[in-house]
C-alpha cells in the first residue's frame, strides 16, 4: 500500500515528477522531492502540504553523489524510513552522431546514468537493513528501440534498464528490494526543451504526447501492490505512437 510510505523523488520539479508527488501525495505517502529549482520545489511542497499531505524537499544535483546521499539521510531522518526511491531526473538532447555535441553526450551519461547508480548507492543501505524497499528507475521507449538521433540518449536508458535488472537479482530475493523499470513513450514535459538541434526538436512537437499523470498512475500502481509482488517493467506509450 501506498499510505504512510516514505517515498524520494528526483526530477520533482515538473512532468513526470510532479506528477507522482500530487498522486502519491493524495494517497497518503510521505513525500521528500529533490531538483534544482528550489523554487518549484517550495511551490509543490506547499500544495501538498495545502491537501493535507506531508513533504519535505532538498535542493539537489543528482550528478553529485553525497548530495544525493545527503537526500536518503534526510529522509530517514525525517520520516524514519526510506521506502521508495523514484530515479526520475533525466535529461534528452536529441542530436545525431555527426553532430559531435559531446557535452550534451556527457551531460546525458552524468545525469541518467551516473544519477541513477547515485540513487541507488544511497537508499540501499537503509533499504538492506530493514529488509525492504522499492527502486523505480524511469528509462524510456528509447531504451527498447533507438532511433535515428537518439544513440547516446538510447544508450542511456538501455543502461537503465540493465541497471535495474542487476539491482532485481542483486536484492529482490535476500533483501526483500523491489525493482521497477518504468519505460515511458512521448509525454508531455520539459525534455524536449533540452534538444538543441532545432529540426529534430520540431519532429519531437509534432507527436502527440501523453500527459505526465499516464507515467504517474503506471508507478503508483507498481507502488501499490503488496510487498510479496514486484512489477518489474512498464512500457506505456501514446497509443498513436509507432
Amino acid at each position: 500500500m501506498i499510505e504512510n510510505k516514505v517515498v524520494i523523488i528526483t526530477g520533482a520539479s515538473s512532468g513526470i515528477g510532479e506528477a507522482t508527488a500530487k498522486l502519491l501525495a493524495k494517497q497518503g505517502a510521505q513525500l521528500v522531492l529533490a531538483a534544482r529549482r528550489e523554487d518549484r520545489l517550495k511551490t509543490l511542497q506547499q500544495e501538498i502540504e495545502q491537501l493535507g499531505g506531508k513533504a519535505v524537499y532538498q535542493v539537489t544535483d543528482v550528478t553529485d553523489a553525497s548530495q544525493v546521499d545527503a537526500l536518503a539521510k534526510l529522509a530517514q531522518d525525517t520520516f524514519g524510513s526510506v521506502d521508495v526511491l523514484v530515479n526520475n531526473a533525466g535529461l534528452m538532447p536529441l542530436s545525431k552522431l555527426n553532430k559531435n555535441k559531446q557535452d550534451e553526450w556527457n551531460t546525458m551519461v552524468d545525469v541518467n546514468i551516473k544519477g541513477v547508480l547515485y540513487g541507488i548507492g544511497a537508499v540501499l543501505p537503509y533499504m538492506r537493513e530493514q529488509k525492504r524497499g522499492h527502486i523505480i528507475n524511469i528509462s524510456s521507449v528509447a531504451g527498447h528501440d533507438v532511433m535515428p538521433s537518439s544513440a547516446v540518449y538510447s544508450g542511456t536508458k538501455f543502461a537503465v534498464r540493465a541497471i535495474t535488472e542487476g539491482l532485481r537479482k542483486e536484492e529482490s530475493v535476500e533483501n526483500n528490494i523491489r525493482a521497477t523499470i518504468i519505460s515511458p513513450g512521448a509525454v508531455d514535459t520539459e525534455l524536449k526543451d533540452h534538444i538543441t538541434d532545432e529540426e529534430i526538436k520540431q519532429g519531437i512537437g509534432d507527436l502527440k504526447a501523453m500527459d505526465a499523470d499516464a507515467i504517474a498512475r503506471a508507478i503508483a500502481y507498481a507502488v501499490n501492490e503488496p510487498d510479496d509482488v514486484a512489477v518489474n517493467e512498464i512500457l506505456i506509450r501514446p497509443t498513436a505512437q509507432q
